[in-house]
């Protein structure tokens, strides 16, 4: 595979000539419809300091192995991370670490989805210091520059991912630097974020003024307790307001005067967990609702929200269940995707998350929602497919009639967008807000 950026024989999914080049297909963003990527987070936690998910998951020491068995489940795209606090050394940068990633996504033919601030940044930075969006831009830039001649294109990008919960963690709950504790913390931290983002954005296209920007998100519905109505408003405005505040200041539709747009904000990314649906808590993290609750929204119908918000290209940024749930869950997220679908919604993708299981934050116990489980043998991760979820993406790769396994050159025919209409429109699924 080439280790330049090709740009020869290679398809441009923004290229609507591409797509009437060939009669009944309308051509999607990516060479598969389902996605995954691998936990990235480098944030300095609360009582631990710095953390690197991606050490912690030995994803470096397995990168090859990783990247193999996406290609045998047929996935060829992947968010990867860029690990920034690990990387900068007062805007002196050292890339190298990213080289054994590169050599296996390229050898595997998977197109990365390059996530650029995954809740960490470097020490002698802070998101309320002023030039922070010059400094986030910069360090943009200088990536961009490393990774786009390394890989083959079309290039995506993450600025920073998940803009709104990293308010929170790092504004509001006082997780994760800066250490912030009030609400009026958390809006100053999402705007100053944003700001960043734009101008990283705007670095990114300095380099390649065709990257696509993909902006990640948690989509959410909250409800208040049954014996507080007093609460119905602040549920009711985090679940139509705040939930969408980011995305509108990318978008240009708050604060136009940082610079956003629909094409910075591009793609959307909407996360879908279970724990997405919750109840309205006064104080920290709100209460995630039982799977049976009669106040629990379908996704299609959540999804809906974003589409008629931001007539945007769509994909479903993060998703997955845990234990011995991950088939059923998939089976769900299949069926409300593809009733979005049938309702005309501009639906490119589904990523499964993560490819690799990931321990939890706080505890360090291994959540069990990957692709992949892990078993300590000495020192070493051992890597584990969870046979049931593979089954299922089988079973959904066929009945979309996508490949199993990538071919040679997986680039070359991107998802054709009329074969998921099709199986929308024949298996007619329904919304459906049963999260069993």
């Amino acid at each position: 595979m080439p280790t330049k950026a090709a740009t020869k024989n290679t398809p441009d999914p923004n290229n609507s000539d591409h797509a009437e080049e060939q009669p009944g297909k309308t051509a999607g963003l990516f060479p598969t419809f389902f996605l995954t990527g691998f936990e990235c987070s480098t944030f300095k936690w609360r009582d631990r300091g710095r953390r690197d998910l991606a050490n912690e998951t030995q994803h470096l020491a397995h990168a090859r192995e990783d990247y193999q068995q996406l290609r045998s489940l047929g996935i060829a795209v992947a968010r990867e991370g860029i690990p920034w606090p690990l990387v900068d050394r007062r805007r002196r940068y050292d890339f190298s670490m990213l080289d054994p990633i590169i050599d296996a996504m390229n050898e595997a033919k998977v197109l990365p989805i390059w996530d650029l601030c995954h809740y960490g940044y470097p020490d002698d930075t802070d998101p309320f210091i002023d030039p922070f969006a010059d400094r986030f831009a910069d360090y943009c830039q200088a990536a961009a520059e490393y990774v786009i001649p390394r890989v083959r294109g079309p290039h995506f990008f993450t600025p920073i991912n998940e803009i709104t919960y990293f308010a929170y963690i790092g504004g509001e709950w006082g997780w994760v630097a800066p250490y912030r504790t009030s609400r009026e913390d958390r809006f100053e931290l999402r705007r100053r974020l944003c700001a960043a983002d734009i101008a990283g954005v705007n670095a990114i296209r300095r380099v390649d003024p065709k990257a696509r920007m993909v902006h990640i998100d948690p989509l959410v519905q909250i409800v208040a307790p049954r014996d507080r109505p007093d609460l119905e408003e602040a549920a009711r405005k985090e679940t139509y307001e705040d939930t969408f505040l980011a995305w509108d200041i990318l978008a240009g539709k708050q604060h136009p005067e940082l610079g956003g747009s629909p094409d910075v904000l591009d793609i959307v990314g909407a996360n879908a967990y279970s724990f997405g649906q919750m109840e309205y808590q006064d104080n920290g993290p709100h209460q995630a609702l039982r799977p049976d609750d009669d106040r629990i929204k379908p996704l299609c119908e959540l999804l809906g929200l974003v589409w008629d918000r931001y007539h945007r290209p769509m994909i479903i940024g993060e998703t997955s269940g845990l234990e011995g749930g991950r088939a059923a869950w998939l089976n769900d997220v299949m069926g409300e995707a593809l009733a979005a679908v049938e309702q005309g919604m501009d639906l490119h993708g589904i990523c499964l998350f993560p490819a690799v299981t990931m321990p939890d934050w706080n505890t360090g116990l291994w959540l069990r929602n990957g692709l992949s489980d892990v078993t300590l043998e000495g020192e070493d991760l051992r890597r584990v497919p969870h046979q049931p979820y593979i089954d299922e993406l089988r079973r959904w790769q066929k009945l979309l009639n996508r490949v199993t396994e990538l071919d040679e050159d997986p680039f070359s025919d991107p998802v054709n967008l009329a074969d998921v209409k099709e199986a929308a429109h024949r298996m007619q699924t329904a919304p459906d807000k049963n999260w069993h």
